[in-house]
């Protein structure tokens, strides 16, 4: 048995290690007869801390800084934290904090349900302007296409069943009609034209948690407007040229008057006009965005263009899907808005059928139905395009960090 005391280490605990031998300290050189309590002093303070297991801290470097778009994939915040969750110190998992969301989205990306729950949210908080500025301009337009279709389409027959085969009155009765025809497409783009424009101020505005009366989104959009109506006819006019090189060559070779060739006109037609649909949905999804882009970054026509394909390159599926999805909705609540009119439409189908002709009554229901699935889609479908093209952003860009700022301001 060792009679000379000892010490236990701190951090070491009784129960289950064994006491460390402490070696016998040696006489003073000097001399002087040194005492066990002297010894004891010179090493140890007085004060210690209790005892207990003490770990030591991991030794190396701090983990280096990632650039603002890792971060907002991985969910980190502007401030470094992470956002995905972790270990606490206890041992327990922390759920990760909640996004911000001033307004109608959570700013982080947004999955599609998100995506139509946050179309449905600024309709409903901002219905005044939504529908105030839809309802006028599905109104006013529906209503000069319905007097030009009276005007136009009064002295033009409808074509007889019997000739419907003939090639050179089917030519004919396209003719008759084709000019009223555009001019009601042209009054319904310029109407959509407005309405995507001031629209898209009201959403932005929306996000940061913000409402906008009529007069602001007027006056934020006027300034593009031009820019505006010349990106909505060139997309169209992009489309189309791309269905008349596909179909062309067919047309011309079942026009060719041999009955050799028109068989195969019509097989190249319809190959033809298949590609085109093709290459049209590709060209759709690639400068969807587009118009977003041109009001919300003040750019130009081309610049916008390029503008939306970089922000779709790489998610062009995924758009598609979403604007997919947002054509079925536009559609279903459409229709459903117009039971009742199709109903009165079908009773007045009768008189139609019967004299060949379009009356008064016919034109101003069919108005009337127009003009409600107008009021209804406008909103729905820009409200659905803005916050995709917000949401890209965020996915590509970390806008969502700008976005919590500008919501603090």
């Amino acid at each position: 048995m060792n009679d000379t005391p000892g010490r236990t280490s701190p951090g070491t605990s009784p129960s289950d290690e064994h006491e460390p031998t402490v070696p016998e300290e040696s006489a003073p050189t000097d001399g002087t007869p040194g005492t066990d309590e002297a010894a004891r002093s010179s090493q140890w303070a007085r004060q210690q801390p209790p005892g207990g297991r003490w770990s030591t801290p991991a030794a190396g470097p701090p983990p280096p800084r990632r650039p603002p778009r890792q971060r907002a994939h991985s969910g980190q915040g502007a401030d470094g934290a992470g956002q995905g969750g972790g270990w606490g110190a206890r041992g327990a998992w922390t759920a990760p904090p909640a996004a911000p969301q001033p307004g109608v989205i959570p700013l982080r990306p947004l999955a599609v349900g998100e995506l139509i729950e946050g179309t449905l949210h600024t309709v409903r908080r901002n219905w005044r302007p939504v529908f105030g500025i839809s309802l006028a301009l599905a109104l006013g337009t529906q209503a000069v296409a319905t007097a030009v279709a009276g005007l136009w389409f009064r002295d033009v027959a409808s074509l007889d069943p019997a000739d419907a085969e003939d090639a050179e009155a089917l030519l004919r009765n396209i003719g008759e009609n084709l000019g009223g025809t555009t001019a009601a497409w042209f009054l319904s783009l310029l109407g959509s034209i407005v309405a995507t424009a001031l629209l898209t101020v009201i959403v932005s505005r929306a996000v940061l948690g913000r409402t906008t009366t009529v007069g602001e989104a007027w006056r934020n959009a006027r300034p593009r407007l031009a820019r505006m109506c010349g990106l909505m006819v060139m997309l169209p006019l992009l489309i189309a040229a791309v269905f008349a090189v596909g179909t062309g060559p067919g047309l011309l070779l079942a026009n060719s008057g041999s009955p050799d060739l028109e068989s195969s006109g019509v097989a190249l037609t319809a190959l033809g006009g298949l590609a085109a649909a093709v290459a049209g949905t590709w060209l759709w999804i690639r400068y969807c965005l587009a118009a977003p882009a041109l009001m919300l970054e003040k750019q130009g026509v081309l610049a916008s263009m390029r503008r939306s394909a970089k922000l779709v390159r790489g998610a062009w599926w995924r758009i598609f899907g979403v604007q997919l999805l947002a054509l079925v909705l536009t559609f279903t609540i459409s229709m459903l808005a117009q039971i009742p009119v199709s109903v009165v439409e079908a009773f007045l189908g009768a008189d139609v059928a019967a004299t060949g002709r379009l009356g008064w009554t016919e034109l101003v229901v069919a108005g009337i139905g127009a003009t409600i699935g107008s009021a209804v889609t406008f909103p729905l479908t820009a409200s659905m395009t803005a916050l995709l093209y917000m949401d890209q952003r965020i996915r590509r860009e970390s806008l969502d960090l700008e976005l919590a700022r500008a919501a603090g301001e």
